[in-house]
């Protein structure tokens, strides 16, 4: 069972998506978990076989716990360590344990709605009525893809569920307790600056005009390669605290905070920020943000960032100080862009700007580190068309 939050202790395998015996690949989706944040998308790290399924849907057990016993092409089985330590699994003894019960693709219908399970459990998180959609799936089922097509094309927002208030209540003092451990046990230090965003803003509008409406950029997608590109000059930024001391990241993982509907956020990661094209990295924010609101994030982009970008510029917020989200060290903050006088070369214009802020661990870097970080990102974005 993965750790996907900072404070989780515990998760509940709600499918599989893989039977024993089935040949897997790395990066497959093998199993769901039902967290605070939604149904994550649990993913495979090796080739090979599933030999036994230990943990059953519907079980909650602690993170850690081994769910599955993989057997790898090579023929070795794989170790597993678990990452806290557990209670072992009960296991039957191979001469009276019954055959592992295929997954439940399709396993209710409702009325004469066929849906599986996770459709059905989506259906209600999105308010969206199974009998109305037309399903894609074997014999006409309604799959979760179907439920969330029809919740994205309904003109109402969707009705918020019975059980929501209690899920976000628990998101919200999961998100305090978090963010408490963080103030408690990280000495923050704050640095902020000021950047034009005329050259970044006119390069923009000059780009969409060339792209169809639908590859067109956002001004966010600058500032998160930005991000990446200047983390290259002050790597130790780009790293997460293990134990005593900081493990730099060879790879640079953006986390995204993206707020969610009905309340809390979540921050997965946009992976390998830094090599990626602007298009590339739209393509994914598109899709990361989608799948944050409807269901459908993966492991890897909740437990993966490296460090997290935060913008309340859409709220109209112009200054934004974040608080680190371990075991990550820094977080960037970035604010609305709005007009402002600015002084060029002796005189005053009107120029966009933006409000751009650091938190950092100061057991890692210190002011100085942290403002060449930002006066990289100040450079980058007056050349976007090199981003």
């Amino acid at each position: 069972m993965p750790i996907l939050t900072v404070d989780m202790q515990a998760g509940t395998l709600t499918a599989w998506r893989k039977r024993a015996g089935d040949a897997i690949k790395r990066g497959e989706i093998i199993a769901e978990v039902e967290t605070d944040k939604g149904l994550i998308d649990v993913e495979v790290f090796t080739t090979g076989v599933i030999e036994s399924i230990l943990v059953q849907a519907g079980e909650t057990v602690p993170t850690g716990t081994v769910l599955a016993i993989i057997r790898e092409e090579a023929g070795a089985p794989v170790s597993v360590t678990p990452s806290t330590p557990v209670q072992p699994v009960p296991v039957t003894p191979p001469t009276a344990r019954p055959a592992p019960a295929p997954p439940r693709l399709v396993a209710e219908v409702t009325g004469r709605v066929r849906i599986s399970p996770l459709a059905k459990k989506v259906a209600a998180e999105l308010g969206v009525d199974p009998a109305s959609v037309r399903g894609t799936g074997p014999g006409g089922a309604v799959t979760r893809e179907d439920i969330e097509r029809a919740a994205a094309t309904r003109p109402q927002a969707p009705a918020r569920p019975a059980e929501a208030p209690d899920r976000q209540a628990r998101m919200r003092q999961l998100i305090g307790a978090a963010m408490a451990r963080s103030k408690r046990e990280i000495p923050h230090y704050y640095l902020g600056t000021t950047i034009d965003m005329s050259q970044a803003m006119t390069w923009l509008t000059e780009e969409n005009l060339k792209r169809p409406v639908p590859e067109r950029l956002l001004a966010g997608v600058l500032l998160i390669k930005a991000t990446a590109l200047a983390l290259r000059e002050v790597p130790e930024l780009n790293a997460v605290w293990r134990g005593t001391e900081a493990a730099p990241s060879p790879a640079i993982h953006i986390g995204v905070a993206i707020s969610l509907r009905g309340g809390g956020l979540v921050a997965p990661a946009l992976h390998d920020a830094d090599r990626r094209s602007l298009g590339d990295l739209m393509t994914g924010l598109r899709d990361l943000v989608r799948r944050a609101r409807s269901g459908g994030l993966r492991s890897s982009e909740l437990s993966d960032p490296t460090i997290t970008v935060t913008s309340l510029g859409e709220q109209g917020v112009e200054t934004v100080f974040g608080i680190i989200y371990p075991p990550q060290v820094a977080i960037v903050g970035f604010g609305k862009v709005v007009e402002r006088p600015w002084v060029v070369e002796g005189r005053i214009e009107a120029r966009p700007v933006l409000a751009a802020t650091l938190s950092a661990d100061h057991r890692v870097s210190d002011g100085h580190r942290g403002g060449l970080f930002l006066a990289a990102v100040d450079r980058l974005l007056q050349e976007p068309e090199r981003l």
